[in-house]
């Protein structure tokens, strides 16, 4: 088959199963060329693992994986090639000096692109000279942020790439990545927990749960799905299993706040049918929306989502 396609991932019915846990759930999975996608789920929704199946490091139990349209089990090194990888450990030989490192990339990518590299790494206070050893956490996600780039790859994967950078570290990496024309020219896949990071960056927002797709869209019509409702109710409030879309409940000060999903102003209605004496919404940043939307069944014990 040729290996143009109009989706740098898709998925087909794709499982994967260790022992009696069950990693990823026939998930099936198309993400379109360009633009910044965010993958966002808890733990245990299977992203490590849909990517160790992706870059043909695991075999799946069942299903089909391709991504730039070929067959993830069977990628050859110049598929591999056109793939670019950062991850949270940001592991690189402590004993090299930066420019060894560089050198060594440059040998290994025939499409090396020194600008693309300059581009990102003027972000960081980074010397040829020095170790790999000498450089910081964040002067390390900066420096593989670059190397991946400047192999002009046409899929990115960007893993965690800034858990445990403090915030100065976060914004450098960040902006080095919004501003570079290498990363305008490839499709960039953002797996992170950092919500604030997500909104800032992505294009495309997909949720996964228990090795399913649950949600795909842009980040703002996530969370125009989410309300937050105070209600002032004088006794008890309706029984939580009676409340439309209910994601979460709390009482505070004497007001119930409700986060429901998909619902309109007949919610209102509702409240008000339940004794409410006033009533009010306001939207959620992206951050409460998604962790509300997978707290719901995070905790839930197998077979009881709705």
């Amino acid at each position: 088959m040729s290996d143009h396609s109009d989706y740098v991932i898709e998925t087909v019915g794709l499982s994967k199963r260790y022992g009696r846990k069950l990693a990823l759930d026939q998930l099936d999975l198309r993400i379109p060329r360009g633009r910044i996608h965010a993958i966002v789920g808890a733990n245990g929704a299977g992203k490590s693992t849909l990517f160790r199946v992706l870059l043909g490091f695991l075999p799946p139990s069942a299903g089909t994986a391709r991504i730039l349209g070929r067959d993830s089990a069977a990628l050859t090194p110049a598929d591999r090639a056109r793939i670019g990888f950062v991850n949270e450990e940001h592991t690189l030989p402590g004993w090299l000096r930066v420019s060894a490192v560089i050198a060594a990339q440059r040998r290994l990518y025939p499409r090396w692109d020194q600008r693309a590299f300059d581009e990102v790494i003027s972000h960081y206070h980074v010397l040829p000279e020095q170790k790999v050893g000498q450089l910081s956490r964040g002067e390390r996600a900066g420096l593989n942020l670059a190397l991946a780039l400047a192999q002009r790859p046409e899929l990115l994967v960007l893993d965690e790439p800034t858990l445990g950078l403090d915030v100065v570290a976060k914004r450098a990496f960040l902006e080095s990545l919004m501003y570079s024309n290498a990363a305008d020219d490839c499709t960039v896949i953002y797996c992170s927990h950092q919500m604030e990071e997500i909104e800032r960056v992505a294009d495309n927002l997909i949720i996964l749960e228990r090795g399913r797709l649950k949600h795909m869209s842009a980040p703002d019509d996530f969370c125009a799905r989410v309300t937050h409702w105070v209600a002032d109710i004088p006794f008890k409030g309706p029984e939580p299993q009676r409340i439309p879309g209910l994601l979460q409940l709390q009482r505070l000060d004497g007001l119930h706040h409700y986060l429901v999903l998909d619902q309109d102003a007949q919610f209102e209605q509702f409240l008000r049918a339940c004794g409410a004496r006033s009533v009010q919404s306001m939207p959620v940043s992206l951050d409460r929306a998604v962790n509300s939307f997978l707290a719901k069944n995070h905790a839930a014990p197998a077979g009881t989502q709705a």
